[in-house]
């Protein structure tokens, strides 16, 4: 089921929290949703999830408004808040038939879903525990569990690995993966890497507008000035190698890197690479070329240069 976001504005007194942005999440993808604190990135997940409503524009969970029918809207996702409120006094599986039967689920359906959940959230060995007594890992397990129980189209994860262990995080991905091939997930995080691991898609949001919106892949390619290549070459002494590089008419700047690799860093004029005369340059001194990297824009530098403008 898709998610249309449609001039999308939230107000708090004269501030826009949210300034009048527009996306679209097609069914079977897993939306990456980053920006910086403040930006407006929980304050459109909750505009999703009905919690409260826009000052304008509109959200549509397929063809149902939030504005015009919330409450079925809230049947149609799951949502796992940041803070992950649990009721930390009951075992898991009470918490479970609590949670299934607050949405709803016929009584004859919902042993069967209960133990569903614990299988795909892997919570098997820790079913009759308290939740008080899980580790963070488990916790956010049971607020998986939670927000899957009702079998929801759409699925809103606020910063699902906060507090997690690296092992737990690549659990929690895997699982995220595994349920954004049938659903609809926005999944919201301040780690680049999880984001770029596990979702299809990102959006960056700064100052309540979207300031990004591709692949991880698009996005680096989007933010890529001139070619950079780090450079190893043996032979040739450092003004003899500064001075031949230099005239070769795509090379842009040469710099001798201050690292134990010795490498030497070439930037391409606009437009233009430089790898294959720098190759023939070193065949035709018969000097050794071990090592030719070229330097691809991080995700990190994307997310900055377009948040700090």
């Amino acid at each position: 089921m898709d998610i249309v976001v449609e001039n999308l504005t939230k107000k708090y007194g004269a501030q826009r929290a949210v300034d009048n942005i527009s996306f679209t999440v097609r069914t079977g993808e897993v939306l990456g949703f980053l920006g910086p604190n403040g930006a407006g990135k929980t304050t459109t997940m909750k505009a999703i999830t009905t919690s409260f409503a826009p000052s304008s524009g509109d959200v549509r969970i397929g063809d149902i408004s939030v504005t015009e029918n919330p409450e079925e809207v809230k049947t149609r996702i799951g949502y796992l808040p940041e803070s992950n409120p649990l009721y930390t006094e009951m075992p898991v599986i009470d918490y479970l038939y609590y949670v299934a039967e607050i949405h709803g689920i016929p009584k004859k359906n919902r042993e069967e879903r209960i133990l569903e959940m614990v299988d795909i959230c892997g919570l098997e060995g820790e079913k009759h525990k308290l939740i008080s007594e899980l580790s963070k890992g488990y916790r956010q397990r049971v607020g998986l569990a939670q927000a899957l129980i009702h079998d929801p189209e759409v699925l809103i994860l606020d910063e699902p690995t906060t507090g997690l262990d690296p092992n737990q995080i690549v659990e929690i991905r895997e699982l995220i993966k595994r349920i954004g091939r049938e659903k609809t997930v926005i999944l919201s995080s301040h780690i680049l890497a999880e984001v770029e691991a596990t979702c299809d898609r990102i959006l960056i949001i700064n100052k309540g507008k979207i300031v990004a919106d591709g692949t991880a892949e698009e996005l680096r390619k989007s933010a890529q000035g001139n070619e950079i290549l780090h450079v190893g070459i043996e032979g040739p002494d450092k003004d003899q190698l500064f001075n031949a590089l230099k005239e070769i008419p795509s090379v842009e700047s040469v710099d001798f890197l201050d690292s134990k690799n010795g490498y030497i860093e070439i930037i391409a004029a606009n437009g233009m690479s430089s790898r294959k005369e720098v190759f023939n340059l070193c065949v035709k001194n018969n000097w050794e070329l071990t090592a030719m990297i070229p330097i691809e824009t991080k995700l990190e530098d994307v997310f900055r240069n377009v948040t700090m403008k």
